[in-house]
């Protein structure tokens, strides 16, 4: 996980290599789910991963349009990228037709991971958009013009609340509730889920329409939530017809 000061922190060392995860993921019809690469020795776990689940799982962490098309070919459905397509805090458009050039619309993921921050009138507050392990803001406001914009150009977007992610601490109800009005494609959202009760939440307060990914509150990575819970509670959902949420990895 990203800690507070931008650099890794280790919450859990599993017993298991992320192949173990990828195909109790693949076993149990979690599509979506989550590797990220954060630290040395990471590419190879990564590899491990796609191996064990193609198609099934989704990579992100330093990807670029150098490396985007390896991840890819090994079997990730999508690559989620993040900072690469920011400079000096601004969204960088020429970046942005670079990735594309190699990954195709469908099979990218933008991450908006953000803050909440005052606006300068102030009149309340807004999310915007933080990169560099999340250490620096953007000029990047998250709200329905950004997110029409940019889903002309990718599969689904990716949003942390910062603020609460890894403290299982409960969602960011404001941001959740938000992402649901104005997402006009699939979006995910993660941060501060403790319970099934939250995650429970992120349905109700996104009105059905923003997916939830789970991390370290799972037990299979040391936190308390039950990773059986969560399987069932998303086969439910799928036989309503509602949500494809996956797990971290």
């Amino acid at each position: 996980d990203v800690g507070a000061g931008g650099g890794v922190v280790t919450n859990f060392e599993a017993e298991h290599g992320s192949d173990h995860f990828a195909r109790l993921y693949s076993a149990d019809g979690l599509t979506g789910g989550h590797v990220i690469m954060l630290g040395p020795g990471n590419h190879d776990a990564a590899m491990a991963a796609l191996r064990a689940y193609p198609g099934g799982l989704q990579v992100g962490g330093g990807i670029t349009p150098d490396n985007a098309r390896e991840y890819l070919d090994a079997g990730a459905s999508h690559v989620i990228v993040t900072s690469y397509v920011f400079r000096e805090g601004r969204l960088d458009r020429d970046r942005l037709a670079a990735i594309r050039e190699v990954v195709p619309r469908e099979q990218l993921v933008l991450d908006l991971s953000c803050r909440r921050r005052p606006r300068e009138d102030g009149s309340g507050d807004e999310y915007v958009v933080v990169t560099d392990r999340w250490q620096k803001f953007s000029d990047l406001v998250v709200c329905e013009e950004t997110l029409v914009s940019l889903a002309a150009h990718c599969d689904e977007f990716l949003v942390h609340g910062v603020d609460v992610e890894g403290l299982r601490c409960g969602i960011e109800r404001p941001l959740v509730a938000a992402l649901g009005r104005w997402s006009p494609i699939p979006v995910t959202y993660a941060g501060g889920v403790r319970s099934l009760e939250d995650v429970e939440l992120v349905r109700e307060v996104g009105a059905g329409r923003v997916d939830i990914t789970v991390g370290s509150a799972l037990d299979i990575f040391g936190g308390e939530l039950a990773y059986s819970d969560v399987v069932a509670w998303h086969k439910r959902q799928a036989a309503a017809g509602e949500g494809e949420g996956g797990e971290g990895a």
